[in-house]
């Protein structure tokens, strides 16, 4: 036996998201998202592209499924469209009962092949009409009344069948490249050359206020009205890249590396587990972080069953001696791949901001399990692209030795945090089920375990990687046994 194990009841298996995978954007009720709209503005998506068919998974569900079982995976993560089942998104607005259905039929098809479902309620497709009628995300009272209310329709339908609930998929991703940098939907920003309005030195932090208290208000939904009725846990899911200092005799560089994981993971992993904002955050923007009523620590403190974590890649980080700018939201840090003696993280990926460092996985692993009082931790994303990947042939993407040996060595350092370090992960989701439309990059970038060939009929084909992930995370677990 290896000395790193995983337990036998380990959760396993891969990740998608409902506008990258679905398509089927106008059809059974389904109306536009926020991400549809954005789609259609020039400019936005690498190759103008958007997701209107993606991997057409509305109607090959069976397919994915018939991918799951052939990976010998445990669970699928998927994330339900809020446009498809309440199309104007609103409290007073109606049920999409054909696009529910298509949620109820999925999970009930998942358990049929022994596959556990893990639901996230929203990866960032808000129904445009929403964003249209009151601001969006920038509305709180508006905004968590809507959420709350969805939350409550799709538990109604799949509660007394799931089992792990995730509410909010990486709210950092929503606040700043939305709300901050432009990159994402709906694309505010303080840049005028790509948004005509937007205040990147307020918003963001607007926007991470309010999507900590819808996460409250749902997890409050799910525990009086559900959990002890039928079980189940439910969580929100939060990335950060692991920061090493730049220079490890530096104490400012030690604190930078920190305080670039406080302005990430603990802007919202801090309110759940301790009632409040990192003090270096509160240090840093004053009153432009807006402050928790009474009522809303109530909501929000205490609120996971489950620490969700996405995690891909990780940074050396640098202090700066200059003020921080109004428009920072790293903790006034300069991040690099390269340290002070030349380390590289790791060698480079198709994304500009992603490469490969598994031992910076275990050190995060280990920073939440020591600052959040040892929760169980789910690992609901990890994965990478390559270099060029779109540019290869199809037996060459099948044949992905990158992707492949990133997954050997990240699973086994999320082995290694579990064995070694007593860290409580309990469950690994590879991003992604399939390749698929990569956000703001469309579909130059490939994160799959399987090919699909968008233009050849949507054929799905498992890659190297796809068996690898299986096979190193069962071996783990039986050598536990």
């Amino acid at each position: 036996m290896s000395e790193a194990v995983l337990p036998k009841d380990f959760l396993w298996g891969f990740a998608t998201a409902s506008y990258q995978i679905e398509g089927a954007v106008h059809e059974d009720g389904r109306l536009d998202s926020i991400w549809d709209t954005f789609c259609r503005k020039p400019g936005k998506i690498a190759d103008g592209s958007n997701g209107d068919v993606a991997c057409d998974s509305y109607h090959r569900s069976g397919d994915d499924i018939a991918l799951l079982q052939q990976c010998g995976a445990r669970a699928y993560r998927f994330s339900v469209s809020w446009p498809r089942v309440i199309p104007l998104g609103g409290r007073a607005d109606p049920v999409n009962r054909l696009g529910l259905s298509y949620y109820v039929k999925l999970v009930d098809d998942l358990i049929a092949a022994g596959i556990e479902p893990v639901v996230t309620l929203y990866h960032w497709d808000l129904p445009d009409a929403l964003e249209k009628r009151y601001g969006g995300l920038l509305n709180r009272d508006e905004f968590v009344a809507d959420f709350t209310r969805y939350a409550r329709v799709v538990l109604e339908a799949l509660a007394s069948k799931v089992r792990y609930w995730v509410t909010f998929n990486e709210p950092w991703c929503s606040a700043i490249l939305g709300y901050s940098l432009g990159q994402f939907a709906p694309g505010r920003t303080s840049d005028r050359t790509k948004c005509p309005e937007g205040d990147a030195s307020t918003e963001p932090w607007i926007v991470g206020h309010n999507l900590l208290i819808a996460h409250g208000s749902a997890v409050k939904v799910f525990r009086d009205e559900f959990k002890d009725k039928i079980g189940g846990q439910i969580g929100i899911t939060l990335n950060a890249d692991y920061a090493y200092p730049w220079d490890p005799q530096d104490p400012r560089d030690v604190e930078a590396a920190e305080r670039k994981l406080e302005f990430s993971m603990a802007w919202f992993a801090d309110p759940i587990y301790f009632g409040k904002y990192p003090d270096s955050m509160r240090r840093q923007l004053g009153a432009r972080l807006p402050d928790f009523s009474a009522d809303e620590i109530g909501l929000v403190q205490n609120s996971n069953d489950f620490f969700g974590m996405n995690h891909y890649t990780s940074n050396y980080v640098r202090h700066l001696d200059t003020p921080p700018d109004l428009l920072d939201f790293s903790g006034n840090v300069a991040s690099s791949f390269e340290s002070k003696a030349r380390e590289s993280i790791g060698p480079e990926s198709q994304s500009p901001w992603l490469r490969p460092n598994a031992l910076g996985f275990r050190r995060l692993l280990n920073w939440i399990s020591d600052r959040y009082g040892h929760p169980t931790i789910y690992v609901t994303e990890n994965g990478t692209s390559i270099k060029g990947e779109n540019e290869l042939s199809v037996e060459q993407m099948v044949d992905d030795e990158f992707r492949a040996t990133y997954f050997r060595n990240y699973i086994q350092a999320l082995a290694d945090a579990y064995s070694k370090d007593r860290v409580d992960v309990r469950g690994y989701m590879a991003w992604s089920l399939l390749d698929n439309f990569e956000w703001a990059d469309g579909y130059e970038t490939r994160f799959g375990v399987c090919y699909v060939d968008y233009e050849g009929g949507q054929r799905r084909v498992p890659k190297k990687s796809a068996k690898v992930v299986g096979q190193t995370i069962t071996t783990l677990i039986g050598e536990a046994n």
